[in-house]
């Protein structure tokens, strides 16, 4: 091993700012992608910053910015996700406030009919299931998809509406297209919608949870 290949994010001497250098643009991106990887399965996903991988990773932190938008841009690329639910929150917000849930429920639906992303995506959900990656997964689809949605709509117990409609959209995708359940995995699209959707529209806006009627009430 030669001695520059020895050397240490730490003592490879001082970091520099802005744009790395042609020649070590990938290496540094690389070096970025592994350090997010152990850092968030380290720490999980919400404890995670940019900043931290920055360090792991031995740069500056403002490289990592260059390289990446956010933290949800930095993890899509650590789990290579086909797709990107946290980017279509504008546009299912910017629908009418009782549609947000058969949009998003339609969204996700559509772009796994596309081939290479039910490829990937099938692939990824079997890979993570049963390990650390199901919390990283479900972290991210809380925090980036339906937090914000519930938050935005302004709606009291926002965090357990965000993991209730989250887990309607996580045992979709499972049955549907992992464990492949029959009729499910072979029902239409529309007809998922229309039975999935009002379900997570009733998570996010439904009335308030602690006010409602128990049981036997």
């Amino acid at each position: 091993m030669s001695e520059r290949a020895a050397e240490t994010p730490e003592d490879a001497g001082p970091r520099r700012r802005g744009r790395p250098r042609l020649g070590a643009a990938g290496d540094s991106r690389a070096r970025i992608v592994t350090a997010a990887e152990r850092e968030f399965s380290a720490r999980g996903y919400d404890a995670t910053s940019l900043r931290a991988v920055a360090r792991r990773a031995g740069v500056d932190a403002a490289l990592v910015h260059h390289y990446f938008d956010d933290k949800a841009d930095l993890f899509a690329e650590v789990i290579a996700a086909p797709l990107r639910p946290d980017r279509a929150i504008k546009a299912v917000l910017a629908g009418p406030r009782e549609d947000i849930g058969v949009n998003i429920v339609r969204f996700l639906l559509e772009e796994f009919e596309k081939p290479a992303v039910r490829a990937r995506g099938t692939a990824l959900i079997r890979s993570v299931v049963g390990t650390d990656g199901t919390n990283l997964l479900r972290d991210f689809l809380v925090r980036e998809v339906f937090r914000r949605i519930a938050a935005a709509l302004d709606t009291p117990d926002a965090d357990l509406r965000a993991t209730l409609a989250a887990s309607q959209i996580v045992g979709i995708m499972l049955t549907r297209y992992v464990l492949r359940l029959e009729p499910l995995a072979s029902a239409p699209i529309d007809d998922l919608v229309a039975r999935l959707g009002p379900a997570v529209q009733w998570h996010l806006t439904g009335f308030p949870l602690d006010g409602a009627v128990t049981a036997g009430e």
